[in-house]
C-alpha cells in the first residue's frame, strides 16, 4: 500500500481531494493498524485507480515535443513502464501519462541475471511502446547504474546480442538518466503489481526475442564478426 500511494502521490496535484480520499489508505501503511481491507478503504483504492488512469492524469501525446519513459522491474515480480511528457496545460507546463504498461515475469526470466534483466526490461518497454518513441526524442529514467556501460559491452551470447541490436535504432535518439531508487517511483507500482502476461494484456510477451533477426557468425581476416540477416555487420568480437 505504502508503495501504491507513493506512486499516486506524484499526481496529487491533478487529483481533487487527494488527501482526502487516500486518508484510510494511508493509516494502513502504520505499524500500529491492523491492516483491514474496509468497503470504504476499498472504494478509495478503486477512486484512485480510475483517477490515475483518466484526464487529467492522462493526456495525449504531442510527437512534436520530447517523451520520458520510466521503467522498473524486480527480478522476482515483474516489468513496469510509463510514459510521460512534460506540456503547457491551461498555459501552464505540467507532466502527464502517456500510457502505462506491465507484465509479470516468465518463469524462464525470473531466473535472469542482473544485467540479463535490466536489458530485458529496456528492450521490452522500447518493443511495446514503438509506435510512441520511433522518429521522436525521449529520456529513459532507470533506478540501476550498470544499463548505459552495458550497452556497449563486447558479447558472444546470441541472446544479449539481439537484445543490443534492438536498442540500437534508438541510441541517436534516447538518453538514459539514472535516478535514486527512493525518488524512482513513477513505474515501481507497475513492476509490483504487474498485469498476468496474457494476450489480453496489450504489454504481454510470448516470444523470447525482440523482432525477427537472424544472428550468424563468420571468421574473417583474423577477426569473428556477427551479421544480421546474412549480411549487415553489427558486431566486431575479436
Amino acid at each position: 500500500m505504502q508503495s501504491f500511494l507513493a506512486f499516486a502521490s506524484y499526481f496529487r496535484n491533478h487529483i481533487k481531494n487527494f488527501a482526502h480520499i487516500t486518508i484510510g489508505l494511508s493509516k494502513l501503511c502504520s505499524k500500529a493498524v491492523v491492516f483491514e481491507i474496509t468497503k470504504e478503504r476499498r472504494e478509495a483504492y478503486e477512486r484512485i485507480k480510475h483517477e490515475l488512469t483518466n484526464a487529467p492524469v492522462l493526456i495525449l501525446p504531442d510527437f512534436e515535443l520530447p517523451f520520458k519513459l520510466y521503467i522498473d522491474a524486480a527480478c522476482s515480480q515483474g516489468l513496469g513502464a510509463a510514459l510521460h511528457q512534460r506540456q503547457i496545460v491551461d498555459g501552464e507546463p505540467r507532466e502527464g501519462v502517456i500510457c502505462y504498461i506491465s507484465r509479470k515475469l516468465k518463469d524462464s526470466e525470473a531466473r535472469y541475471g542482473a544485467t540479463q534483466t535490466e536489458y530485458l526490461f529496456l528492450v521490452w518497454a522500447l518493443e511495446k511502446l514503438h509506435y510512441y518513441l520511433e522518429g521522436t526524442v525521449f529520456k529513459v529514467y532507470i533506478d540501476f547504474t550498470a544499463l548505459e556501460s552495458s550497452l556497449n559491452m563486447k558479447t558472444t551470447n546470441r541472446h544479449m546480442l539481439r537484445w543490443q541490436i534492438a536498442i540500437q535504432e534508438y541510441r541517436g535518439s534516447m538518453s538514459i538518466i539514472y535516478k535514486d531508487g527512493k525518488s524512482h517511483t513513477k513505474a515501481d507500482g507497475l513492476r509490483r503489481w504487474p498485469l498476468d502476461n496474457v494476450k489480453s494484456n496489450p504489454a504481454y510477451e510470448l516470444k523470447q526475442q525482440p523482432r525477427s533477426l537472424s544472428i550468424s557468425w563468420k571468421y574473417i581476416g583474423g577477426e569473428i564478426s556477427y551479421f544480421l540477416n546474412g549480411n549487415q555487420r553489427v558486431e566486431t568480437l575479436i
